[in-house]
């Protein structure tokens, strides 16, 4: 297990270097957007937020420099606020994250992952400090898209897709499982496992497509009061909400802009960049909603024959290239129909990867929750409005994403990468 953790802790780190590599240090420091912090910042928090545990928590190191856990709590200090402190330039933050990095590899060598301590029993710790850093590293190509020039991005052939004949596939009701307890570094929002009953519906085989979210837009659908809630009309007005983020309409064509560079709108692709306001609206327009999380966690890990419960799509095992578009591999979501390998038990395309997929959910305790090993990764966050996202994205690196895996955001956030399927009632 040492050996796979210290791959995988190594594995992360030359990611998020990597995505850093080709931006000056003068674009690291500064802020693209207040929606998002300076780039130098998520470098230094996730240092900070590995010494904490790694070397705290686990070895009782004392810190390195208390003033740290100030500048990079993210609780403290908004995102907007964030230029305003003391942090680490860049190459101080790299020195600052190596040295930290070091001392985590000595002390690893001596660490017994005691089944009595929840902390280190199956390295939970440890992968808890691995997610972190992949889901800043997915926040950083977030803010990579946000800031102006261009970002290179890989250019990998994509697969070449299957035809999706069936708009949506059926769902017996009846008693599922939701979340778990099994997996060994599922967070405290994914736990307990616990039954939900749910009466039959139909869910969408595939992620709503550029093409689709198109038509919505011909006949109106932004200006059309029927299609939104009263706080998402009020949102639309407010920001002049027309069409997804980055979008633009050239002569009659539409172009998006993908890290700096326009380009024509793919139609056979996830729509992203929309809001949850947005998506309802859709959902609306078409006739149907937004899928329940527990409706999604169902479609995507229930399988009918046999009667048991799957951590991806396609199995237990672990997701490949051919199987799921993540980890940045192409900087983009790949067409609907591209990865019929990782397709559901019962039907559905695309769950894992691509765009998250946004909820009709909100985000809140699981029965029986308990908040470990800190409240402000989850329980902070319950019943503040935020809604439940699921499936992750190409931007979400493999290690960070499963079926039970619960992402949140406000429904106005639109910079995520971030669609939809739609879901009706049976």
């Amino acid at each position: 297990m040492k050996e796979q953790i210290a791959r995988q802790l190594e594995e992360v780190r030359q990611r998020s270097l990597g995505l850093l590599s080709p931006v000056s240090e003068e674009d690291q420091i500064v802020q693209h957007s207040e929606l998002m912090s300076p780039l130098v910042w998520d470098l230094g928090h996730v240092g900070n937020y590995e010494e904490i545990w790694l070397l705290r928590m686990v070895a009782g190191v004392p810190a390195s420099n208390p003033e740290l856990d100030d500048i990079y709590d993210a609780f403290k200090h908004a995102r907007r606020q964030r230029t305003r402190l003391a942090l680490l330039n860049p190459n101080e933050a790299r020195q600052y994250i190596g040295n930290v990095r070091g001392r985590v590899f000595d002390i690893l060598e001596d660490v017994e992952f005691d089944p009595t301590n929840p902390l280190l029993h199956e390295g939970f710790i440890y992968g808890m400090v691995v997610q972190h850093e992949h889901q800043h590293d997915e926040t950083m190509l977030a803010t990579l898209q946000l800031r102006p020039g261009e970002y290179p991005v890989r250019l990998a052939s994509d697969p070449k897709p299957v035809s999706i004949t069936t708009e949506e596939v059926l769902v017996d009701g009846g008693t599922f499982t939701v979340g778990t307890d099994i997996e060994p570094w599922a967070y405290d929002n994914e736990r307990p496992c616990h039954q939900v009953t749910l009466p039959p519906f139909y869910i969408d085989t595939a992620p709503v497509t550029n093409e689709r979210y198109l038509s919505f837009m011909a006949e109106g659908g932004y200006g059309d009061r029927r299609w939104w809630t009263d706080e998402g009309w009020a949102w639309r007005m407010e920001a002049s909400l027309e069409h997804p983020e980055f979008w633009d309409l050239d002569g009659a064509t539409w172009s998006r802009t993908r890290f700096g560079r326009k380009e024509t709108l793919p139609m056979d692709e996830p729509v992203q960049h929309v809001c949850w306001h947005e998506a309802d609206a859709y959902a609306r327009w078409a006739g149907k909603r937004l899928p329940t999380e527990q409706e999604w966690e169902t479609a995507a890990s229930w399988d009918p024959k046999t009667k048991t419960k799957r951590r991806f799509p396609w199995g237990n095992g672990e997701p490949t290239p051919d199987l799921a578009n993540l980890g940045e591999a192409r900087f983009k979501p790949t067409a609907v129909g591209s990865f019929p390998g990782g397709v559901s038990p019962l039907g559905c395309h695309q769950m894992i990867g691509d765009v998250w997929e946004w909820t009709s959910s909100p985000f809140e305790a699981y029965p029986e929750f308990n908040s470990f090993p800190y409240r402000e990764y989850s329980e902070v966050f319950f019943g503040r409005g935020y809604k439940v996202l699921r499936g992750g994205s190409w931007a979400t690196h493999p290690l960070a994403i499963r079926n039970t895996f619960r992402n949140w955001d406000f429904p106005v956030r639109r910079q995520i990468f971030a669609g939809l399927r739609c879901a009706r009632d049976a």
